[in-house]
């Protein structure tokens, strides 16, 4: 036996090595107590397991490599630090000293098994090798011992198979083969049927795998595969899958992962010995209840791999009942010690029980929530704790139609998965008929149909076809696109940017390419989309539908937030249906009400149309007289509504040529008729052709005339209010008006006027004189008055660097983040996403997409500087945030430490807001 010494780039002498029962020392090293510390030193599976030592539960000795030797070995590259593989031979002798066994020895031979383990728990990301110290001569030391021959050919031959391909890089698959024609030579079915016999033959093959694949033989040496197990789990913390889990959950890739050296026990050594996994509460509901499977006569990975069918862990108690009593006891010991939900792993060796693994039990959405808030009933944890355990994104989960995993897995299975991977814009699970173009997704949805409007991109006239759609799918566009944010604003579930779909509006038909076979999809064909995950498919898929008001733990659980949060929080809703839904969610108020979007409905946008092609003054306002009553009956529903509560509304924001065809569009349709007029014969069609193409073409006049180079930058906003003056006398007077009536009726109002865009003082002031004008105006024919506020957003710099100035006017302010981003980095949020955006945050030139989670060095310091010189003029005065941002757990906190007063979101992102501004207040308290 020899002891291989890896050379290490010299470094000042470091511990990198520690025994489970030195958890004394640990502290000593890191010079804390500070759990999250530890974890972050030993890895979460380390640290426990040193805890559980501690506890003097039965745990096989062994050590811990930690996370900085990791991170060491990486930045030398792949060379191991000075003195950890003596450590690391010395905390070998050790253990060897605790179990009177010694590792190589065939007389008395130390097996043990490799296992990663970084802080958070990444389930089967990274490397497991188990059995090291197997070879010829200790597995025959070992027949010598045991008397069981297929016992230890069974161990030694998974050794080689995890070796072969956890370490040295060979395909699984081979070995499977090899096994799969032995269990076919020797006439069984399954891998606990071969005998000893069998085992030796696939071990020689296996042998001769490894030799033929790497060109080496299988190390006899224990010592050489121990130091190659550990590079291996080392290299392993940047595997692909390990990269894209930690991508997915947002896990940091400095970590580094630990390396658990754990003596070896064996549950396949008969009918006197099983290996399972068990939780101490149902993972998938929360039940308080033992959940979990075992084997008898198996090895951990048979009860993880599916090779065997297992049995429920309620059935050990009959199987084995001494030591199911005595795990029972263990698990109820270690869930009341780390005060969660425990996911272990054990084995039972001829009848001895050992505790291999604890950890808190990944769960699902609804289990998390309903553990949380049954622990603080029990008095386990306090509210605050349980707060801590549920993640929005799991209540965003848990509040929107889901496809289950197995009727996932299934549709992948049949070959329908049409788009793998797209954007995920908005969450959830929507089944409909394709539909192309945003009327007839009115037309069928109104009749009942349920419809996924399929399109290139989206634009603000499709909205209509937008809101009775159950999904929306397109192949342009990012997460904060025109079909991304309408699509979350309404909670309909979206897929955005799926490139690998053609769509060909005129045929209306859809072409994907699925397994090198080409697949149409034509108009009224269903297709199901998964919003959370990206993911479309052929077909209905079922559903699992969310009732927020029959949640009666997650209510629990943000009725508890509630009680802690500082953060206000109010909804974005432009329709009477989305203010009610947001009071359901416990929205306190509405941020935004996008007028606009009202303008879009079908019996509004003719007038509106007609109100913008007015050559004159007079004809101007006579649409708008037409548009008053309508206005001022929407803004009468969001005030009843939301009785009681503040109602910020928003003047007319976007360019006026956005309410009218496109100019392509347009010379398409001209193009069109002008051809048509030839064929036609009679007077009266050639009279109504020829009143077609002068309507089109004064539209198309109307159009150029508003085109502008860059319309983000142009005639809109506050700028259109001094301009069209009008529009907004209109808008004022609904408002006004709207409110009078609802509060003659007894419903409680508070109006807020917000002016869209400004950016100077004096435009403020200008628009501020139109609004007292007409409000005096209003109040005189009304014989009454009522209270109102004036406030203004900030959505460009220089509103961020003048906002002393401003608040001289505006009475509050609400953060519009989408626009003030785009203004600060100089960027076009669709442009940027679909062009370089990705490749900036994969090549870590920006952390994260600013347009989903808030630039706080750039864009949060233009707010914190708002906040600063707004409360300095005004130092009561009223702030919140109203873009995407509003929504997002990172940008909540940001708020919170800011200093608003409020975030406004989707309705539906409500109860997220709720839990993630809760989070916000513990964690800064």
């Amino acid at each position: 036996m020899s002891v291989l010494v890896s050379e290490a780039k010299s470094t000042p002498p470091s511990q990198w090595v520690f025994l489970f029962n030195q958890l004394d020392t640990v502290e000593a090293a890191v010079q804390t107590k500070e759990w999250e510390t530890i974890r972050a030193f030993l890895g979460g599976k380390g640290a426990n397991l040193f805890e559980m030592t501690r506890l003097g539960l039965p745990v096989p000795p062994g050590f811990t490599v930690s996370t900085q030797a990791c991170n060491a070995y990486l930045a030398a590259q792949h060379e191991f630090p000075a003195g950890l593989w003596e450590q690391e031979v010395a905390a070998m002798q050790a253990i060897e000293a605790q179990v009177g066994k010694y590792f190589g020895n065939p007389q008395n031979p130390l097996f043990v098994s490799c296992r990663s383990g970084a802080k958070f728990s990444m389930p089967g990301m990274m490397d497991t090798v188990l059995n090291l110290g197997l070879n010829d001569a200790t597995a025959a030391g070992m027949i010598d011992l045991t008397r069981d021959p297929r016992f230890v050919y069974d161990s030694y031959r998974r050794l080689i198979q995890m070796f072969g391909s956890v370490v040295m890089g060979v395909a699984d698959e081979p070995f499977e083969e090899v096994i799969a024609e032995q269990k076919k030579k020797s006439g069984v079915r399954n891998d606990v049927e071969l005998s000893a016999a069998d085992w030796m033959q696939i071990i020689e093959r296996f042998k001769a795998l490894i030799k033929a694949y790497k060109g080496i033989d299988f190390p006899q040496d224990p010592y050489r595969q121990l130091e190659m197990a550990t590079r291996a789990v080392f290299n392993s913390w940047f595997g692909k899958r390990a990269i894209d889990y930690r991508n997915a959950t947002g896990i940091r890739h400095d970590l580094g992962t630990a390396v658990n050296i754990q003596t070896m026990v064996f549950g396949n050594m008969g009918d006197e010995s099983a290996t399972g996994v068990a939780f101490t509460r149902n993972p998938v509901d929360g039940t308080q209840e033992l959940y979990g499977d075992y084997l008898i006569n198996a090895q951990g990975e048979d009860v993880v791999a599916g090779i065997r069918n297992t049995l429920p862990i309620a059935r050990l108690q009959k199987d084995m009942p001494a030591a199911f009593a005595q795990f029972l006891a263990i698990v109820t010991k270690l869930e009341n010690h780390f005060q969660d939900m425990q996911d272990v792993e054990f084995t039972i060796e001829q009848g001895k029980l050992w505790m291999l693994q604890t950890r808190s039990g990944k769960r699902t959405a609804r289990a998390a929530i309903q553990i949380a808030v049954d622990m603080a009933n029990e008095g386990r944890i306090d509210r605050k704790t349980a707060l801590t355990r549920v993640t929005p994104e799991q209540v965003d989960q848990l509040l929107h139609p889901q496809f289950s995993a197995e009727t996932k897995r299934q549709a992948r299975s049949a070959g329908h998965l049409l788009v793998p991977k797209a954007v995920n814009a908005s969450p959830g699970a929507a089944v409909g008929m394709a539909v192309f173009d945003a009327d007839t997704a009115d037309e069928w949805g109104k009749a009942g149909k349920a419809v996924i409007m399929v399109r290139p991109e989206t634009k603000p006239d499709d909205v209509h076809g937008m809101i009775a759609a159950k999904g929306i799918l397109t192949s342009r566009g990012g997460a904060t696109s025109h079909a991304a944010v309408v699509a979350r604003q309404f909670g309909t579930p979206a897929v955005c940017g799926a490139e690998e779909l053609t769509i060909d509006i005129d045929h209306r038909i859809l072409h994907v390419t699925v397994n090198d076979s080409p697949i149409e999809i034509r108009e009224g064909d269903w297709i199901s989309l998964d919003g959370g995950t990206g993911e479309v498919f052929l077909g209905q898929l079922a559903t699992q539908e969310p009732d927020f008001e029959n949640e009666v733990q997650l209510n629990t659980l943000l009725t508890w937030a509630d009680e802690v949060r500082h953060l206000g929080v109010w909804a974005n809703a432009d329709y009477p249906k989305d203010a009610e839904r947001a009071r359901r969610y416990g929205a306190q108020g509405i941020g935004l009400c996008r007028t606009e979007h009202i303008f879009f409905e079908e019996d509004r946008l003719p007038i509106v149309q007609e109100m913008i092609m007015a050559t004159s003054r007079a004809r101007r306002l006579s649409a708008l007289e037409k548009l008053l009553p309508v206005q001022r009956n929407d803004f009468e529903g969001l005030f009843r509504a939301m009785d009681g509560l503040p109602v910020i509304i928003r003047l007319l924001d976007p360019p006026l040529h956005e309410f009218l065809p496109s100019y392509q569009e347009l010379v398409a349709d001209l193009a069109d008729l002008k051809v048509r007029l030839q064929h036609f014969h009679t007077l009266s069609e050639i009279d109504q052709a020829l009143a077609q193409v002068r309507q089109k073409e004064d539209i198309l006049h109307r159009v150029k005339a508003l085109s502008e180079a860059n319309p983000m930058l142009g005639l809109r906003g506050d700028r259109l209010s001094i301009v069209m003056p009008e529009i907004t006398e209109m808008q004022i007077r609904a408002i006004l008006e709207a409110a009078i009536h609802v509060k003659k009726a007894g419903i409680h109002v508070h109006p807020k006027i917000m002016v869209p865009l400004a950016g100077h003082v004096n435009e403020l002031t200008y628009v501020r004189t139109i609004v007292d004008r007409v409000a005096a105006e209003v109040f005189a024919e009304n014989g009454t008055t009522l209270s109102f506020e004036y406030g203004s957003m900030i959505e460009v710099p220089r509103a961020a660097l003048t906002a002393d100035q401003m608040a001289e006017v505006a009475e509050f302010y609400s953060f519009g983040t989408n626009d003030l981003t785009q203004t600060t980095f100089g960027m076009s949020r669709d442009d940027a996403e679909s062009k370089f955006l990705l490749d900036y945050t994969e090549k870590a030139i920006l952390p994260t997409n600013p347009f989903q989670q808030l630039d706080r060095d750039g864009v949060g310091k233009l707010i914190e500087m708002s906040v600063t010189l707004g409360r300095r003029r005004r130092p009561d005065m009223h702030m919140g945030i109203c873009g995407e941002h509003g929504g997002d757990p990172n940008s909540i906190e940001f708020c919170h430490l800011a200093g608003l007063n409020y975030v406004s979101c989707s309705p539906f992102r409500v109860p997220i807001a709720r839990l993630a501004a809760a989070q916000a207040a513990i964690r800064h308290q």
